[in-house]
């Protein structure tokens, strides 16, 4: 009797860690599209008046296209980050 019940036990500790195992990649997935998502969601905010700016200063003089260009690319390293952080949230 006591026996089957060490087996029941061990078998119920063995699908609870494969529980365990499948939620904490879940929760791996969600982190990084979260990281993703949000951080695209930032640098879309951040862009809306840079690029503004930049389009209404080239407007008026060409020679700050290139100060317009790069603080319009600077925001896009923020996605970067957050892609780096995913896959490292999903592949570590």
């Amino acid at each position: 009797m006591a026996a089957e019940v060490a087996v029941a036990a061990v078998s119920d500790v063995g699908m609870s860690i494969e529980a365990i195992t499948a939620s904490q990649v879940g929760m791996k997935a969600i982190g990084a599209g979260l990281a993703v998502g949000l951080t695209g969601i930032g640098t879309g905010v951040a862009e809306m008046g840079i690029g503004a700016a930049a389009v209404g200063a080239i407007a008026e003089n060409k020679d700050f296209f290139g100060l317009g260009l790069l603080f319009t690319v600077i925001p896009e390293t923020i996605v970067i980050f957050g892609l780096v952080v995913g896959l490292l949230l999903l592949f570590l």
